[in-house]
């Protein structure tokens, strides 16, 4: 059961439906359906500049469309990612960024039946259609129906819904756009979910959250027992010790930098702790950190420890007898990959890629360990199906189970929206709420 004393609810008798939508459409006038909307927007102008807080406008929903109202948002490393790039067919300024949501909807367009205005929902960057092969089949959640082909648009006809106060289109963002006050989204990326669970936490399932627990729950499928290494204690590999944790995972090794992330990832079922640091020259014990404090790390440069100081797949395959049963890697570097690929069970060890290569290094794999029976997946959103598989993390949570508080370490208001950059590149801050009326 999870531990929630600092957040202290009971899970509320459900309301009739009808009661819920006309609580939810006294908060979004019906006086705006059908009309553009004016409002404020976190704008960046160019890639790696401060955002500013301006005034759009933002189109009525056309056919199989939403319009929603945000409540809160959050930051995502992806969003700064792309917020520094500057080359490429998916740098586009100035640009809404923002993907990770919870809104109230406003108002819908034509053939839109699965939500109504009022409706309480989470928007996805990852298309659930529900039609195409891949979204009928339990063996992909990467929907054909719209794949990424317009990062900077709607999915449907790449267009925008967004005009600054010169009249001037402003480029989506990973089909969401949530840095705005309203936001425009395709109806296979909205997915309705309950009103009892705190806007906050419904957030967090918006995107990292549900990426690592649903590669834990759905990619990897964890067992009873199990063992698990973690290669990065962001927003999503601490999502993964919360599944894996879920799973019945028995131990669970938590690898990187900083060593705070020991304390933050026991809230979360980590049970054993490596920093690379100490890799290269201590020896098996020396590297196990359980209750020693190690030494900063602040003066390395963090990309060059990764790459020089790799954990000693060693370390684990003694931790493990073996080698780890499963092995995720959520920080984006090949040669981290290749390690999580060696400390993995020579047999039935399954290593899951989860972050994106941050310099596009390919990852090379000897196939002497595919032939001693090991496996290699990669995974977006945590192989999660947005419209199903949410609610029942939103089930989760409401049932004391899934653990969501200790995510958000910061909260923050709309104005002050460039903090969060901060928080996250200076490393302080695991998810930061952005609330759009505070």
């Amino acid at each position: 059961m999870v531990n929630r004393e600092v957040h202290k609810r009971s899970i509320q008798a459900e309301e009739p439906e009808q009661e819920k939508g006309e609580m939810e459409e006294n908060k979004c006038p019906s006086k705006t359906e059908g009309k553009p909307i004016r409002c404020k927007a976190a704008v960046c102008r160019k890639a790696g500049e401060a955002l500013v807080i301006e005034e759009i406008e933002v189109a009525p929903p056309k056919a199989w469309e939403v319009r929603i109202k945000v409540l809160c948002t959050s930051l995502c490393h992806t969003d700064v990612t792309f917020w520094k790039l500057d080359a490429g067919p998916a740098s586009a300024f100035p640009r809404i960024f923002g993907h990770e949501a919870v809104g109230v909807v406003e108002s819908v367009g034509d053939y839109v039946e699965e939500v109504k205005q009022g409706d309480r929902v989470l928007p996805v960057f990852l298309p659930d259609c529900g039609e195409c092969r891949d979204c009928k089949s339990t063996k992909s959640n990467c929907c054909t129906t719209f794949p990424f082909t317009h990062y900077n648009g709607m999915p449907r006809d790449g267009s925008s819904r967004f005009k600054d106060s010169n009249g001037l289109d402003l480029s989506h963002f990973l089909f969401v756009s949530s840095f705005a006050e309203y936001t425009v989204l395709d109806v296979a990326n909205v997915v309705k979910i309950s009103s009892d669970i705190p806007v906050d936490k419904a957030c967090l399932l918006s995107c990292g959250v549900t990426t690592g627990v649903g590669a834990a729950w759905k990619v990897a499928e964890v067992e009873q027992g199990s063992t698990v290494a973690i290669f990065g204690l962001g927003a999503v590999g601490l999502a993964v010790a919360e599944g894996a944790r879920l799973r019945g995972a028995s131990k669970i090794i938590g690898v990187d930098l900083n060593p705070d992330k020991y304390g933050i990832g026991k809230q979360f079922g980590v049970t054993d702790f490596i920093n690379p640091t100490y890799c290269s020259e201590k020896s098996v014990v020396e590297v196990l950190i359980h209750c020693s404090s190690p030494a900063c790390f602040d003066q390395f440069d963090r990309d060059f420890v990764w790459y020089k100081l790799l954990v000693n797949d060693q370390v684990i395959r003694e931790m493990t007898d073996g080698g780890a049963d499963y092995c995720f890697e959520c920080i984006g570097l090949a040669s981290l990959m290749q390690d999580a690929i060696n400390s993995s069970r020579p047999g039935w060890g399954k290593t899951v890629i989860l972050g994106v290569e941050m310099h596009g290094s390919p990852l090379s794999v000897s196939s002497s360990e595919i032939l001693r029976g090991k496996t290699v997946t990669g995974s977006y959103f945590g192989g999660v199906k947005a419209k199903s598989d949410i609610p029942f993390f939103v089930k989760k949570y409401l049932h004391n189970e899934l653990n969501l508080e200790g995510f958000v370490t910061h909260e923050i208001s709309f104005q002050d929206i460039n903090k969060a950059f901060d928080l996250l590149l200076q490393g302080k801050s695991i998810r930061c709420i952005i609330w759009m009326d505070k």
